[in-house]
């Protein structure tokens, strides 16, 4: 991919639409070969879900994409192990915070498997990067942005911070001295001074600072952990628009009050996930996981296809039909790399095994990535692409495996054909799932019988268990 990093640098430079600046701009990192780029990762207290996980892979496409050019790139992605909705869900399942945040840590990485993204440099959990975050606040309160409270609590002062609002631009008038949020996550109407350190309470987990024991406020933790691995200023800072206030906007006020220095140099959003064109919610019954889309028999990367088809800053409306004509598209692109493949090892090939129209299309596919990660138009040209009479076989192989490596589809490991499970027997399998646990195992066995009848067969494993086509 290298080989064509000197060219697309001066023919079509790399731009993508700056968060910060409300515009598109030519991408210049701070350091001419290493690009560092701070994802915000997951709190661990629930599997990921479709909406999440299409951040993910906006992420890694940029990723992809940046390497593909020729620069090395550095990704920081925090992991949220410590919060508010983590100590909620341990009181409500008597579950050990570790036992929580380990389980589902260890599914996420599985989820990012499954998608084919590619795994960050640094992962870092907020749990151990305390004293990076103590060392943070007593900075800001050295320097007079920040202020501890009666209770021990310790706040940021927005009115400290000048320039406060100029990534998310929220309506300052009318803000109180002293109004102060101790929640990790709000409304975008509640500007208020932020919490940087939560004073102990009771059955909640500590840790001892010089204002007395608590814990780290949520902004905290990323500022502290990029600044680690990354530096005070660095290239790419990246997440969901949902992040954008408050969560980035007191990163960078808290980050730039703290250093005197620019924090992140560009800001790149992924727009919300939509299901039958509605907010995604578990109270609409329309709140979906990875393992919601295997369960049907999807294969993952369907999904990630789905998602390619789709701008990252545009809202995507997932429906099963839709995902079922991008299981239907993917198959189709891997039958085509295969067949391609399959007429190269049996020997119909031309004299000109790469000709310069090659190379040409190449460039396109780089300069459609390089303008804002166009995946959808680079999609279009593929199969376009394919119908090239002027390509041989070899060539269109090459072309594949060269959009591929930043698309990240996989495509060379062939046709995977996916059985789509009925909803009908997902639901018997789950209400069989049940009984077995309830020790109904006779009512179970009856259900399983009925699976049976339908040409369908329940195999049970460690992960509970897996409907397959006879």
């Amino acid at each position: 991919m290298k080989a064509f990093s000197h060219l697309s640098r001066k023919a079509f430079p790399i731009k993508l639409y700056n968060s910060l600046s409300g515009k598109k701009e030519i991408f210049e990192p701070i350091n001419k070969d290493v690009v560092k780029m701070y994802t915000c990762g997951p709190t661990v207290y629930n599997f990921a879900h479709i909406g999440n996980l299409r951040t993910y892979i906006f992420e890694d496409v940029l990723r992809r994409n940046i390497k593909a050019n020729g620069y090395d790139v550095f990704q920081v992605m925090n992991i949220t192990d410590i919060d508010d909705k983590i100590i909620k869900e341990s009181q409500s399942s008597k579950k050990e915070i570790k036992e929580i945040t380990s389980f589902f840590e260890e599914k996420f990485f599985e989820d990012l498997k499954k998608l084919n993204i590619e795994i960050p440099e640094k992962a870092p959990r907020a749990t151990e990067h305390i004293s990076e975050m103590v060392a943070l606040i007593q900075k800001l309160i050295d320097k007079g942005y920040a202020y501890k409270s009666d209770d021990g609590s310790v706040y940021f002062s927005i009115s400290k911070f000048e320039n406060y609002g100029k990534l998310s631009h929220p309506d300052l008038s009318g803000i109180k001295k002293f109004q102060r949020v101790s929640a990790d996550e709000y409304e975008k109407d509640e500007v208020k001074d932020f919490v940087l350190w939560k004073a102990k309470k009771e059955d909640e987990p500590f840790w001892e600072s010089p204002w007395g024991p608590g814990r780290p406020g949520w902004h905290i933790e990323c500022s502290a952990m990029s600044m680690k691995y990354l530096g005070e200023s660095f290239d790419i800072h990246t997440g969901g628009v949902d992040n954008i206030f408050p969560h980035h906007e007191n990163e960078i006020a808290q980050s730039e009050a703290a250093t005197e220095k620019p924090f992140a140099k560009y800001w790149l959003h992924g727009e919300h996930l939509l299901v039958n064109g509605q907010k995604m919610a578990k109270s609409a019954g329309n709140f979906y996981t990875l393992s919601d889309i295997e369960e049907k028999g999807f294969d993952p990367l369907s999904f990630r296809y789905l998602c390619l088809q789709t701008h990252y800053q545009s809202k995507m409306n997932f429906t099963w039909e839709a995902l079922s004509a991008a299981q239907t598209a993917l198959e189709g692109l891997r039958k085509a790399y295969m067949s391609f493949k399959k007429d190269i090892e049996s020997g119909k090939k031309k004299k000109r095994l790469f000709s310069r129209k090659l190379s040409d299309f190449k460039k396109e596919i780089l300069k459609a990535l390089n303008d804002n990660l166009n995946t959808s138009q680079v999609l279009a040209m593929l199969w376009t692409l394919l119908k090239e009479k002027s390509l041989i076989p070899a060539e269109k192989a090459s072309l594949i495996e060269f959009a591929d490596e930043i698309l990240g589809l996989n495509l060379k490991k062939g046709i995977v054909i996916m059985e789509i499970i009925p909803d009908e027997l997902i639901e018997l399998a789950k209400e069989r799932d049940q009984l077995r646990k309830q020790g109904q195992f006779k009512e179970a066995d009856q259900i399983r019988l009925r699976i049976e009848e339908k040409g369908y067969e329940l195999r049970d494993n460690e992960n509970g268990y897996k409907i397959i086509k006879k």
